[in-house]
């Protein structure tokens, strides 16, 4: 039995290589990397939701939706400012894209523990 294989190489941005629109995509990346490094911080911590919920400033319902992944309920600027009160400094950096369809450039996000 033969069959033939065929691999889409991928960008880096698994919501571009999914479809999405250029901005879309990049808008997810940014949030899913934020999201990522509060549930990070949660584990590393050994943080229960209602605690986790005091040092982000957010409702514990909204922790929930933090682990459960539910990436629509966030904003970059909600998930930034729940980083910051958690003592995280985001930076962000910026960088012409290989190959971009307009002259946008795409953004990377760095999120690292800083001191509180």
């Amino acid at each position: 039995m033969s069959y033939v294989e065929h691999v889409t190489p991928a960008d880096g941005n698994v919501f571009a290589d999914l479809g999405f629109p250029p901005d879309e995509a990049a808008n997810l990346k940014i949030r899913s990397t934020l999201m990522r490094t509060a549930r990070r911080l949660i584990e590393e911590r050994g943080l229960k939701q209602a605690r986790a919920a005091k040092l982000f400033g957010v409702s514990q319902p909204r922790i929930s939706e933090l682990k459960r992944g539910k990436i629509d309920a966030f904003t970059i600027d909600s998930l930034i400012n729940m980083l910051a009160l958690a003592g995280i400094v985001v930076d962000l950096s910026f960088r012409e894209a290989t190959i971009a369809p307009e002259p946008a450039g795409e953004a990377h996000v760095v999120a690292e523990q800083g001191a509180a």
